[in-house]
């Protein structure tokens, strides 16, 4: 009897070892399990945040890049059809200077006779000066300013005429300055710093008298009937 229950005691504790083994190592997985669970929900809420941070900086660099684009090419439409705009003011350039430019000092004089002659205004004396403004390289040619001062008398309403006529001639006249000399029975005198340009000749057009672009001093132009001495 003793013997049977001897055996049935180590069974049962046999068995307990068993479970507590048993018990043992299923917690020790559990425990792994949980354990990796958490580093995968690490790894995981990591991942999220680098994305959304990676999504958020690259949300930032669109935009930086669109306000960019946006920024070169309000620059560039300017410049759009450039070439254009440069071969059409070439050409109106060229025109201007073939129209309204003259070649040599006797059409200005010339031009200012016929313009005193018109508006029956006295053209006293005309004094003028020239300096080189652009020399032969440049893609004009020669450009010389010529800078007149000029003393004319009239009744009131031919001087306005001649001053207005002055302003819209074909020929380019830039009034630069204007002062009243005196006044005496109805005649104004009047001295005015006229401004012109000489170009370079162009074809069969040729220079009379001294030659356009050097500097020379003011002297007597005209004569006192507007006419060129």
């Amino acid at each position: 009897m003793t013997v049977v229950l001897d055996n049935k005691t180590g069974g049962t504790q046999r068995m307990t070892e068993r479970t507590r083994k048993l018990l043992n190592l299923k917690n020790i997985h559990i425990a792994g399990v949980v354990a990796l669970g958490l580093v995968c929900l690490y790894l995981l809420a990591h991942m999220a945040y680098a994305w959304q941070d990676a999504k958020s900086q690259d949300a930032s660099a669109v935009a930086q890049q669109t306000v960019a684009l946006r920024q070169a090419e309000g620059a560039a439409r300017p410049l759009a059809g450039l070439d254009e705009k440069l071969k059409q003011a070439t050409v109106e350039s060229d025109q201007f200077y073939a129209k309204r430019l003259p070649f040599a000092r006797s059409e200005v004089l010339t031009e200012l006779g016929a313009l005193a002659k018109k508006q029956n205004v006295k053209l006293s004396r005309v004094q003028y000066g020239e300096a080189p403004v652009l020399d032969e390289t440049s893609p004009g040619g020669a450009l010389t300013r010529v800078q007149m001062d000029a003393s004319l008398t009239g009744d009131y309403r031919p001087l306005v005429l001649f001053i207005n006529g002055l302003e819209r001639d074909k020929m380019f006249f830039v009034i630069s300055a204007m002062a009243l000399t005196g006044q005496q029975s109805g005649t104004v005198g009047v001295r005015l710093r006229i401004t012109t340009y000489l170009r370079a000749p162009m074809g069969s057009e040729s220079i009379a008298g001294p030659v356009a672009g050097t500097v020379s001093s003011f002297v007597d132009a005209t004569s006192a009937d507007g006419g060129a001495r």
